[in-house]
């Protein structure tokens, strides 16, 4: 046995002598489930998981890595697509079983618990006819999201998730349970606010909700991959002129098979222009009959829907499971060079269901100082994400190349990279990531974790 493995069996049974909740090390029957995250891409062995039940357990997790020094990382939802959640040879601290969600209909407030699913809080929000800004996929985790700034439908309107957070409760590297808002704590709750993980383990959210459904309406127009350049540069336009009420999106994808969608569609590479309007359905005509004009629609797949289903149709098209690699460029606009760049390098991907979305920045985002959050890219138009998506493992090198080789073509015109879609790790440039605001970050991180517990949550090896 050698010194580290003799460690780690010291780390094990100090964790379940302390903890209440499972203990998960490599001789469990379900270790091998415990330690699969959503991206199948990750294959990372930890020494020890800890299901925490509650904040006690996160506290007795921290002490114990502050005793044995393992590598930590912290599981949410799993969802990171770099896989953060879990870390080779080392302790994972996970909060899947915690997931409550409280919601205050008067004061228009959600306390959300750290291991909670965006599924959770759109549930419980709508149940009071209220909604606050998450993801776009239902299964994503909240405190991935939003620690790493948290882009969304409702971001023009209202922000980005992370400029929605109230307050947090968090479990700082010396044990020390905290809250960090705009009165105490407020360096941390400065740079929780976009910088991302190893700050702490964050138990609990509260967010501001605004009223909101269960109806909302969505432009969604489907043109021909040969029509691409003229429609993207027509969608431009309307980027530039849209109201704040939607946060419009272009994508270069194959269809997939969504529900009532003709049998002959799917698969088929295509340009979508899409929108949803944060407001009254009966209200949106106006603002959504636009994107219908783009160019010569194969297909319209506007509608209403409720709330809840306009945050997680694309869940099955994104599967756990499935092979995933995404990098990410914020853009103040495209010249059409860049337009055309993007369009063949789509053409290149190597498996159709790869795609590359744009997101609509502004609105709402830009209503937030420059410095008054660690999210560093206010004053962005667009984000440009190439989605690297795939089942085979044959394909893991052509995809993970082409994403990073169209990404290298755009960092001309790049202006800093999203946390969430960093790429795998190794890829994560945190001077890319967070900009002007690295060495304050830095700072506030070593304040709070002076002997680097979570060095290895925080992204650096």
């Amino acid at each position: 046995m050698t010194v580290s493995q003799v460690a780690h069996s010291a780390l094990e049974t100090d964790l379940r002598a302390r903890v209440r909740g499972e203990v998960i090390g490599r001789d469990h029957p379900g270790y091998d489930q415990a330690r699969r995250v959503w991206n199948g891409l990750i294959d990372r062995h930890p020494e020890v998981i800890v299901r925490c039940t509650d904040v006690d357990d996160v506290v007795a997790c921290v002490q114990a890595a502050h005793r044995h020094r393992p590598p930590v990382s912290v599981r949410g939802g799993g969802h990171q697509v770099a896989g953060s959640a879990v870390c080779d040879d080392g302790l994972v601290i996970e909060l899947s079983r915690m997931h409550d969600v409280v919601v205050d209909p008067v004061a228009r407030t959600a306390r959300v618990q750290g291991g909670a699913l965006w599924a959770d809080v759109d549930a419980a929000a709508q149940a009071h006819g209220l909604a606050t800004p998450g993801g776009e996929v239902s299964e994503t985790g909240v405190a991935g999201l939003t620690l790493g700034g948290g882009l969304g439908l409702m971001q023009r309107t209202h922000g980005l998730s992370c400029d929605n957070v109230l307050s947090m409760e968090v479990v700082t590297a010396d044990g020390t349970v905290r809250t960090a808002s705009a009165d105490e704590n407020p360096d941390l709750f400065w740079a929780l606010r976009g910088a991302g993980r190893g700050l702490g383990v964050v138990t609990e959210f509260e967010f501001a909700l605004y009223p909101l459904g269960p109806e909302v309406a969505a432009a969604a127009f489907v043109y021909p991959v040969e029509q691409a350049s003229a429609v993207f540069r027509a969608w431009r336009e309307l980027a530039h002129e849209a109201p704040p009420t939607i946060a419009p999106q272009f994508a270069l994808w194959a269809l997939p098979p969504f529900p009532d969608l003709p049998l002959e569609f799917v698969g088929i590479p295509v340009a979508l222009a899409i929108g949803t309007y944060i407001g009254e359905p009966g209200d949106a005509a106006p603002v959504l009959e636009p994107f219908s004009r783009l160019g010569e629609p194969l297909l319209d797949l506007s509608g209403t829907s409720t709330w809840i289903e306009a945050q997680s149709e694309f869940d099955f098209a994104l599967p756990d499971g499935g092979r995933y690699f995404w990098k990410s460029h914020f853009i103040d606009d495209f010249d059409d060079d860049t337009i055309d760049l993007i369009v063949h390098g789509a053409a290149r991907r190597p498996d159709p269901t790869s795609a590359i979305f744009i997101r609509t920045l502004g609105g709402a985002i830009d209503r937030v100082g420059p410095d008054e959050t660690a999210f560093a890219h206010r004053g962005a138009r667009f984000n440009v994400s190439i989605d690297a998506v795939w089942t085979d493992p044959a394909l893991d090198g052509a995809s993970i190349a082409w994403a990073r080789e169209l990404w290298s073509a755009l960092e001309p015109s790049s202006r800093g990279v999203y946390m969430n879609f960093a790429g795998l790790d190794d890829d994560a440039d945190r001077g890319l990531v967070l900009g002007a605001h690295e060495e304050r970050v830095e700072r506030i991180r070593r304040a709070y974790d002076p002997d680097g517990v979570f060095e290895i949550a925080a992204g650096r090896p």
